[in-house]
């Protein structure tokens, strides 16, 4: 491949969330199979698995890529952090808007809202409230003059934020002008997580917040996990981009929950 049709970084990213994605699915998979699926060479191939490897979202294995357990996939920050990545981008640009300088802001866990962080580094007198070890550090590295609080509990490192006892009765003494939230899992308006201490984070962030926007990528959507906790139609607005199935939006609009379609921006080469 020469320099003038070398793809560039994004994209490379993009063909390595692709990869994993594949393996994910077939539990593992050889390396040549894969190298000829995704029609490049065997030499790239093995630098896209060397790069999965290092950041422990696969295994290699005498010339197998060897997927983690289900679970440890749907939950761990690690995996989630550069899925669907245009679509997160484009999700929290349409949600910049909103957000009101001198309010404060609850935001959970998810990295969906990560994109978010220098939209709020040019806010004035933002107040957020998370539980999110890894959010409140990016917001403490570009974004000083936002007033961070930073919710203790049992801390899990898979997801690197807390859940417990200590986090949801601290919500309970917050009122938060705007939640900003996400789900792992929707089908047919109906929220599913696979893990409860989260489910009870969201409920408690639900209650102590004026006014709550979902935000979820097109990935999410036509699946269950094990726990449901409610609706979309405990937010006030759903924001997906125009990857979402048809009859995922319609069932939204049937639980009368006004949606918003974004269009992610496609990697350059």
């Amino acid at each position: 491949m020469t320099a003038r049709t070398r793809l560039s970084q994004a994209a490379v990213e993009e063909r390595r969330q692709a990869v994993l994605r594949y393996v994910a699915d077939h539990g593992e998979t050889r390396i040549d199979d894969l190298a000829r699926h995704f029609e490049v060479s065997l030499m790239t191939m093995h630098r896209d698995l060397d790069d999965l490897t290092g950041r422990h979202l696969l295994r290699k294995e005498r010339g197998r890529a060897v997927a983690f357990p289900a679970l440890t996939m749907e939950t761990a920050t690690r995996f989630r952090e550069n899925s669907a990545l245009a679509a997160k981008n484009a999700l929290c640009a349409a949600v910049a808007s909103r957000i009101t300088p001198g309010s404060t802001v609850l935001m959970e866990d998810s990295t969906t809202l990560f994109p978010l962080v220098p939209a709020l580094a040019e806010m004035d007198q933002l107040h957020v409230v998370t539980n999110s070890v890894g959010l409140a550090q990016r917001l403490g590295s570009v974004a000083p003059a936002v007033n961070v609080t930073l919710l203790g509990g049992h801390y899990r490192g898979d997801f690197n934020s807390c859940t417990g006892p200590t986090v949801t009765r601290a919500l309970s003494h917050i009122r938060a002008d705007l939640a900003l939230m996400s789900a792992t899992a929707v089908l047919e308006g109906r929220l599913f997580h696979p893990l409860n201490d989260y489910v009870e984070v969201k409920l408690a962030m639900l209650a102590s917040a004026e006014q709550a926007l979902l935000l979820v990528d097109h990935s999410k959507f036509g699946k269950t996990a094990t726990y449901a906790y409610g609706t979309v139609a405990d937010y006030h607005t759903v924001i997906t981009d125009t990857g979402t199935p048809d009859t995922e939006l319609a069932a939204i609009h049937d639980l009368e929950v006004p949606v918003e379609t974004v269009e992610p921006e496609e990697p350059s080469l």
